[in-house]
């Protein structure tokens, strides 16, 4: 006898994230890249539209990631930011507060990002669950008045 069953019956496991150096290699071409086009389209001396789209980057990456991978793409980012995208190019420099705030956005970016995947995931494993049992409970089971 054939049963059909349907294929989103059982329990679905949380999403793994990406490997961390495949991030960062994500990291290191996107930045590139991005800073490349910000660089021809609009011009080097623009770090805060650079940081705005670096930390937008760093957070979409963020997205499939582990929280171990937060520094070294927050650094890559920041690499790219300092070395091309503020004059003059190809020389990192160390401006101490602005720097630091550059690494403390693009770490806060990739930070946010990864967590807002692990609470969107968490979330949606969650709701499989008590749909799963909401389902299957029998109302009679609960307790009984006298």
């Amino acid at each position: 006898m054939i049963e059909w069953v349907s294929l989103s019956t059982g329990a679905r496991p949380v999403p793994q994230p990406v490997a961390t150096p495949l991030v960062w290699v994500g990291a290191f071409g996107g930045a590139a890249v991005l800073v490349a086009l910000l660089n021809t389209l609009v011009g080097p001396g623009r770090p805060g539209l650079a940081l705005a789209v670096l930390s937008l980057l760093a957070a979409l990456l963020g997205l499939c990631a582990r929280f171990t991978a937060a520094p070294g793409t927050a650094v890559l980012c920041w690499l790219f930011l300092n070395g091309f995208a503020i004059p003059p190019a190809g020389i990192l420099t160390w401006t101490g507060h602005r720097d630091t705030f550059w690494l403390t956005c693009l770490l806060a970016a990739a930070l946010i990002g990864t967590a807002l995947a692990r609470l969107t995931n968490a979330r949606a494993a969650y709701r499989r669950i008590t749909a799963g049992v909401t389902a299957t409970a029998d109302p009679g089971d609960g307790p009984r008045g006298s």
